[in-house]
This record gives C-alpha cells, sequence and structure tokens, in this order.
C-alpha cells in the first residue's frame, strides 16, 4: 500500500480527492488537511515514528503556507520524499519553481481521479509526471522575473481590486501586498498594479 496524505484548503474537493483515491486497491490516504502547516506536522510524526511516508499532494494555493512552501519544509526534513502538486493555477512560474525545489508531480485539479492515481504511483516509484499541457506553457512563456506571490497579487489585481481586497484574497497583510505589487511593477516596467497584471497575463506569466 502506498500512504498518501492529503493537503487542500477546500474541505469539498478534498474530501472528495480521499475519497476516490481510498478506492483503489495500492493507495490508503491516511490523512487529509486543510493546511500545509497540518501536513507538515503529520508528516514530520510519520517520520519520527519511522512510518512508511509515502506521497503528499497538495494544492498550490492555501493559506498560510502555499503548495511549494509546504513542499520545500517537507523536503528540508526528508529529502527523499515524493511530492504531488495539484493545481486550477498552473502558471509557468510555479510549476518552474516548483520543480526547482524537488516536487516530482504537478498537475491541474481538472485530471481525473485516475490520472491523479497513476501519478501518485509514478511519484512513489521515484519518477516525475508533469501534465503536458502546463509543460507546454511554461516552455512558451520563458522565464518569469516574478516571485510566486508576486503572480498571486497581479492575478487578483486583474479585476481591478483594491490594496487591501487583493490582501484579502491572498491572504497577506496590506502592507506586504504592497510590497509585492511594488516589487512587480518594478520587474515590469510599468506604472500601476492593473498595467502589471495586464503585461504579465500577456506575457503567460500569471
Amino acid at each position: 500500500m502506498i500512504p498518501v496524505l492529503l493537503a487542500d484548503d477546500e474541505t469539498l474537493i478534498r474530501t472528495a480527492v480521499a475519497t476516490m483515491l481510498d478506492l483503489e486497491a495500492d493507495l490508503d490516504v491516511v490523512a487529509h488537511v486543510e493546511s500545509g502547516e497540518e501536513l507538515l506536522a503529520v508528516w514530520q510524526q510519520r517520520a519520527r515514528s519511522g512510518e512508511p511516508l509515502g506521497v503528499a499532494v497538495i494544492d498550490l494555493q492555501m493559506g498560510g503556507l502555499d503548495g511549494i512552501e509546504t513542499a520545500v519544509r517537507v523536503l528540508e526534513t526528508t529529502p527523499e520524499a515524493g511530492i504531488l502538486i495539484v493545481t486550477s493555477h498552473g502558471r509557468p512560474g510555479y510549476l518552474k519553481r516548483a520543480l526547482s525545489v524537488g516536487v516530482r508531480g504537478f498537475v491541474p485539479k481538472t485530471s481525473s481521479a485516475a490520472t491523479l492515481a497513476s501519478v501518485i504511483r509514478t511519484v512513489h516509484q521515484g519518477g516525475r509526471y508533469v501534465d503536458p499541457s502546463l509543460a507546454a506553457e511554461a516552455i512558451s512563456a520563458g522565464d518569469s522575473p516574478l516571485t510566486a506571490r508576486e503572480a498571486d497579487v497581479l492575478e487578483f489585481a486583474l479585476d481591478g481590486a483594491s490594496v487591501e481586497e487583493i490582501a484579502r484574497r491572498a491572504h497577506l497583510a496590506v502592507g506586504t501586498t504592497r510590497n509585492y505589487l511594488s516589487a512587480a511593477m518594478t520587474k515590469l516596467a510599468v506604472t500601476n498594479r492593473y498595467e502589471a497584471a495586464l503585461k504579465a497575463l500577456e506575457l503567460g506569466w500569471i
């Protein structure tokens, strides 16, 4: 049996995925939690007790630690960990960052349960899997100068939201949000956050 730990802050999606994966004869969802912090705590507890670690399936965008930040923390304590990121936001910058830190799987949330189960098996065996459409987008987009959080706040700026609203959506402090927006505007050589968001969208970076 392959132990599977799930982290997703959307309860309905998390429980549905856990139920579907448990139907697979060789997969055992040993925990499903709503944050990266909780997954990290369960993972480390299992590592300390010598239990098989299996594969961590982590949602990319969560409050607190996001999926990639959680992956980094997991890999710091167990470098051999098998980690699969699932996302509804397959931005090229996120994919490249995930692979650079040691994530071995990256798939959209639109993937079927059968595909997700197959990728979990691949990751558990030490292999890698990146959704082909996401990989193609990453190749065509080129390297983004934006950090993951800068890309986040720009995406939330696309509809003209206020800084306060962007901060709320991104689960960030207002001051931190202003700093990310300012840095992104500087990198993209524009004068306001809306222009920065449009330019980043055109370039495939959000």
